[in-house]
């Protein structure tokens, strides 16, 4: 997933967050003297002007995003009240610079507010989310500053601008119209309302979920009740104290470990903490997330549409709602249609073992395992073995950027991090030219958000001559004190993942911020990193890490074979899981301002009804909308199907690559200069054409999934 700071909501981006009723507040002398030295005021000295942890205390962060804001606030007065005719550097870059204080800690704070909150944190977090949602607005509902801007695009022929100077311009233009730039006064006010409540209920909806999956987690006194987890994976959940085991919640609705349960009870008793997180708990969020729709309803309205969804994919490559549901009519009754056949080959399995049960969802992934080590003789313990972390990283994520770009990693232990098991690599171009540094943030804990991700501490630019910083932050479990960190397959895809994310942002080559690197719409976000999970399979980089973590033997041909053959097994439950919170996002954002929720779990049952979601009834959504943190917290909302979306591109897109050579350095530099370089500076739906010298098409997603 790409962290996705949204213009009119960029206090929502924020995934992370503690129960904290914490006064932020201290006397004037003690704020004076900490204001002094307060390591955001300058820029950093450390390479790429990191952050240096060692400097950074809590406290820095309040009064260093006060200061951005008032600084960004001073500039917007000044632009807009500028006597002077406007022109692209009084105007245009004099905005664009605007951020530059503000920036330096925002982009830490978000990290840190994503995967290392604290009551601290967490009380500035709300204190500033609202002040963030009202900086945007000072922007893009200025009518003064909008016409300065209004001014230069009706000339901009005559300004002779360059092409990423006329594209800075035109996102700009069409920001302004997208926040309401056009609206009346009193409408604005109003909107301005609307904006500063969302921001607020967005936060307060990340508040509740976290304290709900930290309090879902599910207690065990009987290890008989986890038989089927090893010693190792039982070591690494037990208690502190060393009485009993602990099954920590991650953010997906199915849960890692229910696939090698034994105890049925005990799989019911894991789903149900996950499925029922925040949904009749004193974490409950079914009031806030009906707020929020209803608030985003009238949003829309104001802004002259019938729904939430219509304004938001304005600026997507999807462009409308209609052309979001025509893909998933493309995609649903083949994907519901596996998945009922993959249930009854379940539930024949179930029977097999002398059961007489229906197949629910927590028996799903149990004996899904089953099913799949009797078609095709693959156990997951057998595989884990070859996967070790570390390894996996250097040696295949690594390497395979290596080989497509020529790219070359070293490790740096002298760079400061934010928690002690994060990694930080310096990266260089073939040339040896320096090129941006690398966090990775592997394992789970309770002040880090679910899910996996990718953002900037800084953003690459030739306007301050800026190289991009980037992390990963993902949640795998940490293993025990001197455990080797094994993964499953998912997990490997996921590193590949997100890093396909990192080289978006690595490979940037933009002048504006603005314009850099992953700064395009949620709809192409996902395309390069879903492209590089293609290579966590691909024959030379899987033998390169995948070796023994005892014996350092690469994995047996046989395995491979096992692991490939059983590709596409599952593929009908993993699209339609994926459909189903697609479809329910897509469905929460269409409510029009006439629609009235009474109840969002009858909300709920109810869409995934009308689109023919809950065809099988052991298949649940991925999120539920109780907990679906991308849409009620993040910058996803009407935007989730752009996995799907992505996916049909990335599979589109591999086919070239194995049509045309598969994995090598011409191939890589053609994808880096034709996209990866590109950020928002063409039309993706242009920029991908280009590339791969056709529209994209559908067929490649069904046959990778094996729907076709």
């Amino acid at each position: 997933m790409k962290k996705i700071v949204l213009l009119m909501v960029v206090a929502a981006t924020v995934l992370a967050c503690n129960n904290s009723e914490k006064n932020t507040s201290e006397n004037t002398t003690e704020m004076n003297t900490k204001n002094s030295e307060n390591p955001f005021f300058v820029e950093s000295s450390l390479p790429y002007h990191a952050p240096d942890f060692t400097k950074i205390k809590d406290h820095h962060y309040q009064p260093a995003l006060q200061k951005g804001i008032d600084e960004k606030l001073a500039a917007i007065e000044r632009i807009a009240n500028n006597p002077d005719a406007p022109t692209f550097e009084n105007t245009i870059l004099e905005l664009e610079k605007s951020d530059a204080s503000l920036s330096r800690v925002r982009q830490v704070f978000y990290a840190m507010t994503s995967a290392n909150i604290n009551d601290t944190l967490q009380a500035i977090q709300e204190e500033m989310a609202p002040k963030m949602a009202a900086l945007q607005d000072a922007v893009y509902l200025n009518d003064e500053l909008y016409q300065r801007f209004k001014t230069l695009s009706e000339n901009k022929d005559a300004l002779n601008l360059d092409a990423e100077s006329t594209k800075l311009l035109e996102v700009y233009m069409e920001n302004f119209k997208i926040a309401g730039a056009n609206l009346s006064s009193e409408e604005k006010e109003s909107l301005k309302k609307i904006n500063t409540q969302l921001a607020t209920l967005t936060t307060q909806f990340d508040k509740t979920l976290l304290d709900a999956i930290n309090n879902g987690a599910t207690q065990f006194t009987d290890k008989s009740d986890l038989k089927g987890l090893s010693e190792a994976e039982l070591n690494s959940k037990r208690n502190p104290d060393g009485e009993g085991w602990k099954i920590t919640l991650q953010n997906t609705t199915q849960q890692p470990v229910l696939a090698s349960l034994e105890n049925r009870a005990a799989r019911e008793k894991i789903f149900k903490a996950s499925y029922y997180r925040a949904d009749g708990s004193k974490n409950d969020t079914k009031d806030i997330i009906k707020d929020i729709v209803t608030l985003r309803a009238e949003k829309a309205n104001l802004l002259g549409f019938n729904t939430y969804a219509e304004w938001r994919l304005q600026n997507t490559m999807a462009k409308k709602p209609e052309n979001v549901r025509a893909l998933f009519n493309k995609l649903i009754p083949a994907a519901t249609a596996k998945a009922q056949q993959e249930s009854d080959e379940i539930q024949k399995m179930i029977q097999s073992k002398g059961n007489d049960f229906t197949l629910e969802a927590w028996d799903w992934n149990h004996y899904a395992e089953m099913v799949r080590k009797a078609k095709y003789d693959l156990d997951e313990s057998e595989i884990k073995p070859y996967f070790e972390l570390k390894t996996v990283l250097e040696k295949g994520v690594f390497y395979a950027a290596e080989k497509l770009y020529g790219i070359t990693f070293k490790e740096r232990k002298d760079i400061p991090t934010y928690h002690d098991d994060v990694l930080v690599y310096e990266l260089f171009e073939e040339n040896g030219d320096p090129l941006g540094l690398f966090y990775g943030d592997f394992y789970a804990r309770p002040s880090k958000s679910g899910g996996a991700w990718m953002d900037n501490f800084v953003i690459q630019s030739k306007l301050y001559g800026y190289k991009p910083v980037i992390y990963n932050v993902c949640n795998f479990a940490k293993p025990s004190e001197g455990e080797a960190a094994l993964m499953t397959y998912d997990n490997v895809e996921t590193m590949f993942h997100e890093f396909g994310h990192a080289l978006h942002g690595f490979f940037a080559n933009q002048h504006y911020p603005s314009l850099s690197g992953t700064a395009v719409a949620r709809d192409f976000v996902e395309f390069p990193s879903q492209v590089n999970e293609n290579w966590a399979l691909y024959p030379d980089v899987l033998q390169n890490y995948a070796l023994h973590y005892e014996t350092g033997e690469p994995i047996p041909q046989k395995l491979i074979d096992k692991i490939k053959k059983s590709g596409t097994f599952n593929q009908g439950y993993s699209l339609t899981e994926t459909l189903a919170a697609a479809g329910l996002d897509l469905m929460w954002h269409t409510v029009s301002i006439d629609d009235e929720v009474a109840n969002a779990n009858t909300f709920e049952k109810e869409a995934l009804s009308t689109l023919k979601l809950d065809a099988v009834q052991a298949v649940p959504p991925r999120y539920r909308s109780t907990y679906f943190a991308h849409i009620f917290a993040g910058g996803y909302a009407a935007g989730y199907y752009s996995y799907v979306w992505t996916e049909m591109l990335h599979h589109d897109a591999f086919m070239w690559f194995e049509n045309n050579g598969g994995l090598t350095r011409e191939n890589g530099q053609r994808f880096r200069e034709m996209v990866l370089s590109r950020g928002n500076t063409l039309e993706l739906e242009k920029m991908y054409k280009d590339w791969r010298e056709a529209e994209p098409k559908i067929e490649p997603m069904l046959k990778a999934r094996g729907l076709q």
